[in-house]
């Protein structure tokens, strides 16, 4: 647990702290909103390839699974040759920055639909394990008993830049070069305000990855229903956040006289997936006092719904849609920076880095399986029941942590509010 503010601190000490440690909070948040804008490029710019060139969703898909495949790679990489250790995070962090910028807009330059594009998703994804992981841990280097806040509003930043491509989509209308290129700036741009952050008092050595106890993940049963808890809820959001764009564009497409329902398709998605932001904070706040498990629960249950029922409004008026994929962006990532948290409260010291990679990378992993799954449910049943099969996460995932709610570790949960 990180260290408490030292009683002889004075009270101007202690406001100066408090000063640096939300300046540098501030700070992370915006450039983790703009490093992640190259995420869902691809995404947000589907549409308007499919219609030029022909794209697939199938090719959608694998283009965006790459990224995450590429994250995944990138995460192992990185915890086997000890760079979060070896590195300054917030080098680290610039030079990532960087190359994933540099990635994305190499998109501009090769085939649209070819193997070259694959590739630099797949760079762009290893790259955003730089960004990622130190971004977490220099948030956590000035929890004092708000982890879960702290967390949660670094993954609200994500969630904001996950869907910030959409954004500029919809003010640069037809350009995919543009938006590109855009998000390509906003990660580099980033990857130089980054040096402007300060770590905070508990900055610590990340933990070293030890692989030969990485099957702890699995058989030690807290941390293993902590888990299975993450999986379900990675089950449904990526997939959701993927291919929420296409649902919307589909059915504002059907919507007799709406005017360019494209565009609107994308600040719609934008909102639906922006509005996660809040749902992180709300679940940080809440989770530091009513519990992981509790929050956690709650927040799977009401995003399983939404999958379940989303599909019955295609074709219904665009707000009432919009404002049920709000409701399920908002949801659906609520839960997520709990799940870190848990992960870092149950384990071992000296095994959390291990404990975090294991979690990680099997969670993405699954964001691989619902991308490439979730257009091949649709072509063949529609949209109308394109997302119910995502709710099978959300209810596995509620069991794994009510289960994990019964056992006494879970007293080490936000401070044994379990």
């Amino acid at each position: 647990m990180p260290a408490e503010t030292s009683p002889q601190l004075t009270a101007a000490e202690k406001r100066i702290e408090a000063l640096a440690k939300w300046r540098s909070i501030s700070l992370l948040i915006v450039c983790s909103v703009m490093a992640l804008s190259v995420w869902f490029s691809t995404a947000a710019v589907l549409p308007t390839l499919a219609r030029k060139y022909g794209l697939t969703a199938t090719w959608g898909a694998l283009a965006t699974s790459a990224v995450a495949l590429g994250f995944v790679a990138g995460t192992l990489a990185s915890a086997a040759f000890g760079l979060a250790d070896r590195s300054e995070p917030r080098k680290l962090f610039m030079v990532s920055c960087f190359v994933a910028a540099a990635a994305n807009a190499g998109m501009v330059v090769v085939d649209p639909g070819g193997i070259a594009t694959i590739v630099l998703r797949i760079i762009a994804g290893a790259a955003m394990a730089g960004v990622y992981p130190p971004g977490m841990k220099m948030a956590s280097s000035w929890a004092k008993g708000d982890r879960g806040l702290l967390i949660g509003l670094l993954v609200g930043a994500i969630t904001l830049g996950s869907a910030m491509p959409h954004l500029i989509g919809a003010f640069l209308a037809d350009n995919w070069q543009a938006t590109l290129l855009a998000s390509s700036a906003l990660t580099l741009l980033a990857g130089l305000i980054i040096n402007l952050v300060q770590t905070g008092p508990s900055y610590a050595r990340a933990p070293a990855f030890h692989i030969r106890f990485a099957l702890q993940a699995l058989t030690n049963r807290p941390l293993r229903l902590a888990n299975i808890g993450y999986f379900g809820h990675m089950w449904e959001l990526y997939a959701m956040w993927s291919w929420v764009g296409l649902f919307l564009a589909a059915s504002f497409a059907e919507t007799p006289g709406l005017s360019d329902p494209e565009q609107l398709a994308k600040l719609a998605t934008f909102a639906a997936v922006g509005a996660g932001a809040i749902g992180c904070l709300a679940g940080g706040f809440l989770a530091d006092r009513l519990g992981r498990t509790t929050l956690t629960s709650a927040a799977m249950a009401l995003s399983g719904g939404c999958a379940l029922i989303v599909g019955f409004f295609f074709g219904a008026n665009p707000w009432l849609l919009t404002a049920i994929c709000v409701v399920w962006g908002i949801v659906a990532i609520a839960d997520s920076a709990q799940f870190s948290a848990s992960i870092m409260e149950l384990s071992k010291p000296e095994l959390i880095g291990t404990m975090l990679t294991v979690q990680t990378s099997i969670g993405f992993l699954l964001t691989i399986v619902t991308i490439q799954l979730t257009p091949v449910v649709v072509d063949l049943i529609g949209w109308r029941y394109g997302f119910a099969y995502l709710a099978i996460g959300p209810a596995i995932g509620i069991m794994a942590m009510l289960r994990l709610r019964q056992l006494p570790e879970a007293l080490k949960l936000a401070g044994g509010r379990r």
